[in-house]
């Protein structure tokens, strides 16, 4: 299933880093940025997750939620919400079926060889649960989180 703005964003239900099941469906009503990144602590995922953090004040007056997703398991998103002291909520998906369905995990270039991994992108899910964005692929992981507020705020 493609993702396509003004379509139905697919349902899931994955882990926080605390354990509780986190679904789209409980979120219905509010905003939703979904954001897709490889690996906790690295640079590149560490840059769009404080770009994120620093966004926080001006992401809450829009009403909205961030989701971070990756294969990482809690106890490492644990550490990396504390060392960042980010203040979502990042959600496990070991076996990338939701990354799958999001058109977040494929074939990509890397260092200029095709390999299979974590595509870093974005979905933005309106309150009816339908898409209003997808950022397909994030170029640059320090300035997407500002090009995502700034959607929010022009909405």
């Amino acid at each position: 299933m493609a993702i396509e703005e003004g379509k139905r964003a697919p349902a899931f239900t994955l882990v926080n880093q605390s354990g509780e099941k986190v679904s789209l469906k409980s979120l219905q009503g509010k905003h939703v940025i979904v954001y897709f990144y490889p690996k906790d602590d690295t640079p590149g995922c560490t840059k769009e997750a404080c770009g994120f953090r620093d966004a926080w004040k001006d992401i809450q007056k829009t009403g909205a939620v961030v989701l971070g997703i990756s294969p990482d398991d809690q106890a490492s998103h644990r550490k990396f919400i504390s060392k960042y002291k980010l203040p979502f909520q990042l959600l496990s998906d070991p076996d990338k079926k939701v990354m799958s369905k999001y058109e977040a995990y494929g074939e990509k270039m890397m260092y200029g060889k095709k390999v299979e991994g974590v595509i870093r992108s974005t979905v933005w899910i309106g309150p009816d649960g339908k898409v209003i964005k997808h950022w397909r692929r994030v170029p640059k992981a320090a300035d997407h989180p500002d090009k995502v507020l700034q959607a929010l705020q022009n909405a």
